[in-house]
């Protein structure tokens, strides 16, 4: 059983955030580009993700789905990385990676989407408003340079994408706060050896179509 990472997605997609954390652990790894139609669609792509969906990884043996998790996965799985929690920094670490998976994720696509709830329903969603999600992130972002404090770890992988590709597509709207975050993270070699990457791919892909 190799110990290589198979990394499965395509550059247009929520797979640069898995890129992103697989540069940021070093580990080798082997990617697998599947197109919309008809890769993440086979048989043997649903065999590993029956969403049919990417970003996916396989690491000794075992199928490991979804950004959030896989962030977390692989900071737990190569700890000389260093992007796991230190304990005094777990409670912030769980707290906003949850977030973003959760409330962030649903608020911004929903509103993305244009689906709100009738006034008076906002109870029945997790997040309540696209308002108080925003507001809410903000604040954890602010007055820190990373999400646990002055280190950074897997979840500024995860949280951080959300803010850079928001701010930059206008579902998330910019503020002081979040430029200065995402600045400090498209710094990062990792960050900027994964741009590289993905953008390569979508411009080869885009001269082939």
């Amino acid at each position: 059983m190799t110990d290589k990472i198979q990394f499965y997605t395509n550059p247009m997609s929520r797979g640069q955030i898995a890129r992103w954390m697989l540069e940021e652990i070093g580990a080798p790894y082997e990617t697998h580009i599947l197109d919309y139609e008809s890769g993440m669609k086979a048989p043997d792509y649903l065999a590993i993700n029956p969403m049919g969906k990417v970003p996916a990884i396989v690491h000794r043996g075992k199928i490991v789905t979804e950004c959030a998790a896989i962030c977390a996965y692989l900071a737990d799985a190569f700890p000389a990385a260093g992007l796991a929690p230190r304990d005094d920094e777990k409670a912030d670490y769980y707290r906003w990676f949850f977030f973003a998976a959760g409330p962030v994720e649903a608020a911004v696509t929903n509103k993305a989407a244009g689906f709100e709830a009738a006034p008076g329903r906002e109870r029945m969603l997790g997040y309540g408003t696209y308002e108080h999600t925003i507001a809410a992130l903000t604040t954890a972002v602010t007055g820190r340079d990373y999400i646990t404090g002055s280190r950074f770890t897997a979840v500024d992988v995860y949280l951080g994408a959300q803010i850079i590709w928001g701010t930059q597509f206008k579902t998330i709207p910019t503020n002081d706060v979040f430029e200065a975050y995402a600045a400090r993270l498209t710094a990062r070699e990792a960050y900027q050896r994964a741009k590289d990457i993905d953008s390569d791919l979508i411009a080869k892909a885009q001269a082939t179509s």
